[in-house]
């Protein structure tokens, strides 16, 4: 197993290298741009809706010049060159038209790929190439559920196995594998019975079902893309619609909804008010059907319920982190954009449960000096872009609210990174007040950026102790953590003691969650209340898990200190939950990874995966350059090193041209190719550069398992080898 410094070096050094060498062909502009030039963008966006708002104008006001002329009866010559300058304005719109169409379908202009057009290039690929493929198709498929083939498989296996080394084994996790149907009573603690919904909508007439949210977003895209003529401070207000979507309540994403007259896309026919539908798969567990149950929608609670084994397994001793990776089942609304939104995927989550008095950690150091792109909730309601920030700064300022939230922050950087995530198309955003869960201390999205625009991948937040608790008054078993003092202490303790039947009489079937609200009070708020009650006799109370204020009077509860002397503080942990879309990520993975190339004849574009060896599906192929006895059996000799040495390989001794077999592996994204031209040494390529060394025969596979291990880079054996050039190897 490799280590964190080698698999850094591996990914990034070689990495360098190969861009170093090469003028890659981008997808579409747009994933060249660095922030800045995003800023730029936008900037020249407005310009031109401006521009063009001004050519419409002069057009109207030359329209009425030639007619008034020509009602006039002025000269031929005077009516001739007024058309004519009409006819250059109109022209000079075209042009800005043109212009403005470019900046906002996401293409350059250089004749590099639009969004859509790149999009269908990769998908294709993917497909044609079994990455992935529509489950069931030959019964036409059901919508949001894919089957990952060969390749995608081995991706897949290959970020898992990398998430494991650069998480559960470097921070000594205890990794645990929990069923995915899980008992209501389980997922009614956790609140996800009441509350794991989306907002919806229905065809009034017909019935069809769409998700709120996605008709609202699909509407500014659309008008921002396609309708030129919008003013600038319309553009300006859909962007601020596509900014806040994700902070709107229901009847504010009904408003809008209303207000730009929004209809079913598939009948026109008018929308009912958005409405909340929960998202869990629901089943029944046993013959009977009397013990109701759900496919699980996260992983999670299966850390939960085991915390108090857990801990016990960890010697009683906080901090410490479990980890799981499954499969997790969400009944989307309206599922699309492929791999991104499923109804089943693997997700892989952290729960590390740390004392919420001391949120500090022992590695923090280590990450505080990164860089990347950050986006606080401040600046998204100012419509303001994502800022390159120093990870400590941002802890320091409070931004982040915790050491430990920002140590998963930083470690998830680097971990998406070394995958082969784009720098420049990754950032964290923070989750705006009323995105985030009432119990939330604060949360951050690693977001990436592919044809689909921003996608969340990776949710890091700090949940506080809500999760333990919840299932502790649920179970009734205490999920708490001890820390034992070398002495005695006397302490002052805040004693919550609701009076039950008073609360009963007011409150009937809301009681219990008047008291659960009540005795989750902090001390301020609940000494706060203490003294409201004590000069008016009553006070006005927000109660989370029923939306609203109850009034609270002195008769209902009992609020004082006591002096108690402790030999232990006895308390629940908080918990920051790093939780990973291993699909969203892959998805992502592939579109940073895809580009095209010219044959060496000119006449076709050859795709290209330029995955790190990291994740590359097979590390390396090996070719006999032609049909000959003596280099297929020295092929086989360096397959079974390659299989002795544990790299995925795949060896080809078909007679087709050595340059197909080239462009059929770089479609899979294969690194290395050895081919053998003689039976003493042979030629290694690498797949971006297209260089080739020349290396002995018993030397090939140390070579390509020194390079795919991280432990050399191409940089490195390039300078070490001769050189070998064949002028038709990519003909």
């Amino acid at each position: 197993m490799r280590s964190l410094s080698t698999i850094l070096t591996s990914s990034t050094s070689v990495g360098h290298h190969f861009f170093s060498r090469l003028s890659l062909r981008r997808p579409y502009a747009h994933s060249l741009k660095t922030q800045h030039s995003r800023s730029m963008a936008a900037a020249n966006e407005e310009s031109l809706r401006r521009g063009l708002a001004e050519k419409q104008s002069a057009i109207e006001a030359q329209g009425n010049a030639v007619r008034a002329l020509k009602a006039a009866g002025a000269p031929k010559p005077e009516i001739d060159f007024a058309i004519e300058s009409l006819s250059k304005l109109k022209l000079q719109k075209a042009s800005v038209e043109k212009e403005l169409q470019a900046v906002v379908s996401g293409s350059g202009g250089d004749g590099s790929l639009n969004r859509e057009a790149f999009r269908q290039a990769v998908v294709n690929t993917l497909e044609r190439r079994l990455f992935y493929i529509p489950s069931f198709k030959i019964y036409r498929g059901v919508a949001g559920l894919y089957d990952y083939g060969p390749p995608g498989c081995a991706v897949k296996s290959n970020v898992l196995a990398f998430w494991r080394q650069h998480f559960v084994l470097e921070e000594n996790m205890l990794e645990v594998d929990c069923p995915c149907v899980t008992p209501e009573l389980v997922l009614k603690a956790s609140g996800h019975v009441d509350k794991f919904t989306d907002l919806m909508v229905k065809d009034e007439k017909t019935g069809t079902c769409y998700r709120a949210d996605h008709l609202l977003k699909d509407f500014c895209n659309e008008k921002l893309q396609k309708d030129l003529s919008i003013s600038t401070e319309k553009a300006a207000e859909l962007r601020h619609v596509l900014a806040v979507l994700d902070d709107l309540s229901a009847e504010e994403l009904g408003a809008k909804i209303k207000e730009y007259g929004i209809t079913a896309p598939d009948t026109k026919n008018p929308l009912s008010d958005p409405y909340p539908f929960n998202l869990m798969f629901q089943t029944s567990i046993g013959p009977s059907g009397l013990t109701p149950g759900y496919m699980r929608p996260e992983t999670a609670q299966g850390i939960f319920v085991n915390f108090k084994d857990l801990y016990y397994y960890n010697g009683n001793k906080l901090p410490f982190a479990a980890a799981q990776i499954g499969q997790a089942f969400r009944n989307e609304i309206s599922p699309r954009q492929g791999l991104l939104r499923v109804r089943e995927f693997t997700l892989a989550e952290i729960e590390h449960f740390v004392d919420p008095e001391d949120k500090s950690h022992s590695k923090y150091s280590e990450v505080a000096k990164l860089e990347f792109l950050m986006f606080p909730r401040e600046e998204q309601m100012s419509g303001q872009s994502a800022k390159r920030t120093v990870l400590g700064e941002a802890v320091s300022k409070g931004i982040v609210n915790n050491e430990t939230l920002g140590y998963f922050i930083g470690r998830v950087y680097l971990f998406l990174t070394c995958l082969g995530i784009d720098k420049e198309r990754l950032r964290f955003r923070q989750h705006l007040a009323n995105e985030m869960a009432h119990y939330a201390a604060d949360c951050w999205d690693a977001e990436i950026e592919c044809s689909y625009g921003w996608i969340e991948c990776v949710g890091i937040a700090d949940r506080s102790a809500y999760d333990l608790r919840a299932h502790t008054e649920k179970s009734g078993v205490p999920l708490v953590a001890h820390e034992k003092f070398s002495e005695p202490r006397e302490v002052e303790k805040l004693v919550i003691a609701p009076v039950k039947k008073e609360l009963g009489l007011a409150f009937k079937g809301n009681q219990k969650n008047v008291v659960e609200a009540l005795e989750a009070m902090d001390e301020k708020e609940a000494m706060e209340m203490k003294a409201t009650l004590e000069s008016k006799g009553e006070v006005e109370f927000y109660v989370c898990t029923l939306g609203k204020n109850v009034c609270i009077k002195k008769n209902m509860v009992s609020i004082s200190k006591e002096k108690k002397k402790e030999h232990q503080r006895v308390f629940t942990p908080s918990v920051i939950e790093p939780s990973f879309g291993v699909g969203r990520i892959i998805y992502c993975l592939y579109e940073h990874s895809f580009y095209t190339r010219p044959s060496k004849a000119g006449d076709e574009q050859l795709n290209v995966f330029r995955f790190p060896p990291l994740v590359a599906p097979i590390k390396c192929t090996v070719f006999p350059l032609v049909q000959n006895h003596q280099y297929e059996e020295v092929a086989k000799v360096i397959s079974k090193s390659l299989t002795v040495a544990g790299i995925s390989h795949k060896i080809d001794i078909t007679g087709t041209s050595i340059g197909k077999r080239y462009a059929r592996t770089d479609e899979l994204g294969v690194p290395f190719a050895v081919t053998v031209d003689s039976t003493s040494s042979v030629t290694i390529r690498e797949r971006d550069s297209k260089d080739q060394i020349r290396v002995n025969v018993d030397e090939a596979a140390s070579v390509v398992k020194a390079v795919t291990d991280g432990l050399r880079t191409w940089q490195d054996v390039w300078s070490t080898y001769p050189h070998h050039s064949s002028e038709s190897a990519d003909d």
